[in-house]
């Protein structure tokens, strides 16, 4: 084999392993379905309302702050819907702890921000799906309301 073909057939092996290596596919997953999941229930402060995107709320009587969560898990022996609801409940727990540790009662304007690219919904979230890991990022303006 000559050098010209050796390395020919390195590159193409390294590109093919980096490619199939390298899922980051972007999900939209609903909202509804995390939220009423038994997770949710175990995870989740009900205590801490959570507005998603534009959905109204009651006019806030302090707002403490715009705050982001970036959280990540891994994906080993669960299906993509799996992960990233497990990952969403997480970032959207973090929202939460933020929340009380200010004195809020509320988190409202939330959107995700996957690779800080904003997608605002009241019905659906993005997540980064990947070979072993997945990720959501969300972003949400802490306040008390009336």
């Amino acid at each position: 084999m000559s050098i010209k073909t050796g390395l020919a057939l390195v590159l193409g092996l390294s590109f093919v392993a980096t490619a199939a290596d390298a899922r980051d596919d972007r999900l939209r997953l609903p909202l509804a379905a995390a939220l009423a999941s038994p997770d949710a229930k175990a995870t989740l402060d009900p205590g801490i309302h959570l507005y998603f995107g534009k959905q109204p709320y009651a006019a806030p009587t302090q707002r403490m702050g715009v705050f982001s969560t970036n959280k990540k898990t891994n994906f080993f022996n669960k299906t993509d819907e799996q992960g990233c609801n497990w990952v969403f409940l997480g970032a959207a727990k973090q929202l939460q702890d933020r929340a009380r540790k200010m004195g809020g009662n509320a988190v409202v304007n939330i959107v995700s921000m996957y690779k800080n690219q904003e997608f605002s919904s009241e019905t659906h979230f993005e997540c980064g799906a990947g070979n072993v890991v997945g990720g959501v990022a969300l972003r949400g303006e802490v306040v008390f309301l009336k």
